[in-house]
């Protein structure tokens, strides 16, 4: 077996613990370890035992869901475009559930956590299939070129109506903070609907990863070892679809974890997808989990946007393979 595989993926998995009791312990008020324990495994009452079951499990769920979901849609578009600066964002979906979540913010009706959370599950779905329609109805699916350009000519104009609405509605403070992610609403509704929507759409995606590895080398060597690359490319989009959909819903825009995680873990492991799609999914866990950590703690008691620690590291690696592309 492969050794930095092992390494990585033991390290990986000891960080990742390390990282789910921080983010129990660590926050705006830091709770106790026992208290966590009691909290959760005894279920102690008193404000501690409250916190711990009600906010901060479901932050931690969400924060590691999401990190580890938009790493792997990263790693997927990756191998599927054999592009590495490819990232979930890319198609529009983001901007389609900035849009709806700005609707629900000046509408009397729909507004509240869960009114927000439906409509951008809502919206990055509508936008999912408007570009999925897109695609099928161009080329067959022979180049996901067009399917880059759709997106961003979406998001370019998701994004210019959802200003406009939140400027009308004056509520562009709160909608510019839900654009940058986080996960300050975090709660059990939205762990249930990662588990479910998400989680599903993730076991499907692992199971393509053997075929994303032949389209990969190119579609001549898919069609001659018998895979249609149009069938790969087609379902990997539809388990892309709800996955950044959900996780868009629950975080908001949380831009390059899917760049930067699965960029670097295939500098060490290499391109086989049958590994890198489930490490890519643990480290990108890892990641978002102590940002989380850091977007609480740096200037507690207020939160600062998850999103800002994932471009820190985000933009450096996106131009630095950039640069790379263009030599």
């Amino acid at each position: 077996m492969n050794k930095k595989l092992v390494l990585l993926t033991t390290v990986g998995v000891l960080f990742l613990i390390a990282g789910m009791f921080a983010s129990m312990v660590i926050g705006a008020k830091d709770i106790p370890l026992h208290d966590v324990w009691n909290g959760i495994f005894h279920q102690a009452e008193g404000i501690n035992g409250q916190l711990v079951r009600e906010v901060r499990a479901p932050r931690m769920l969400s924060s590691l869901l999401v990190g580890g979901m938009l790493a792997l849609t990263g790693a997927m578009m990756q191998g599927v475009l054999r592009n590495p600066i490819s990232e979930p964002s890319i198609m529009g979906v983001t901007q389609g559930a900035t849009l709806a979540v700005a609707i629900a913010t000046v509408s009397p009706f729909i507004g509240g956590m869960y009114g927000n959370f439906l409509m951008g599950l809502l919206g990055s779905a509508i936008s999912g299939v408007l570009i999925l329609l897109f695609s099928m109805k161009n080329a067959s699916m022979r180049s996901l070129s067009k399917i880059l350009l759709a997106g961003t000519a979406m998001s370019t104009f998701f994004l210019s109506l959802a200003s406009v609405v939140a400027l009308l509605g004056n509520r562009s403070q709160e909608l510019a903070f839900w654009v940058a992610g986080g996960f300050r609403q975090a709660n059990w509704l939205q762990v249930i609907f990662l588990v479910i929507i998400g989680g599903i759409c993730s076991i499907l995606a692992m199971t393509l990863s053997g075929k994303i590895n032949l389209v990969n080398l190119g579609d001549e060597v898919a069609i001659g070892l018998g895979i249609s690359p149009e069938k790969v490319k087609l379902l990997t989009i539809l388990c892309i679809i709800p996955i950044c959909g959900v996780c868009v819903a629950v975080a908001g825009n949380i831009g390059f974890v899917g760049l930067f995680v699965p960029h670097i873990i295939r500098k060490i492991i290499g391109n086989d997808y049958r590994k890198l799609m489930p490490v890519s999914f643990l480290w990108g866990s890892v990641i978002l989990l102590f940002a989380d950590i850091l977007a609480r703690k740096l200037m507690a008691p207020y939160e600062m946007p998850v999103g800002l620690f994932t471009a820190c590291i985000g933009v450096p690696v996106f131009l630095m393979l950039v640069r790379k592309e263009k030599k």
